[in-house]
């Protein structure tokens, strides 16, 4: 398998004009599938709350869940580079509280990048 993906080998791909490919996963086994198909980023989405805990909304998908779930994800990861997903008001009520997450992310975690969502209004904390 080829060796892991970066944030520049994106954007390497991305001015050659190359193909980068997505998925999500929430788990240990559909991540390592995912990760040996050779896609280029994992997602681990708060969309963890519908797929997997049957929630009808992501709303009462915590820090911790998303934690959780990205941990399992980076153990299966060789390749693929690993994105989590902040869920909502883990980052929303302050820019302390953004930067203290998304470093859980990556230190607990191990993700490789993080994904907020919104407009203008989250543009300083991205």
């Amino acid at each position: 398998m080829s060796k892991k993906i970066t944030t520049s080998s994106l954007m390497k791909m991305k001015q050659e004009g190359k193909k980068i490919t997505a998925l999500t996963a929430y788990d240990y086994p559909s991540a390592a599938m995912v990760d040996r198909a050779g896609i280029d980023v994992i997602l681990v989405g708060d969309s963890v709350g519908m797929a997997v805990q049957g929630w009808d909304t992501t709303l009462p998908v915590t820090m911790d869940e998303m934690i959780y779930h990205t941990k399992l994800v980076t153990r299966a990861c060789t390749r693929a580079l690993v994105v989590g997903d902040m869920p909502f008001m883990s980052y929303q009520s302050s820019m302390e509280k953004a930067v203290e997450n998304a470093g859980r992310f990556l230190k607990e975690a191990g993700a490789t990048a993080v994904k907020l969502e919104g407009g203008a209004a989250v543009c300083p904390a991205i």
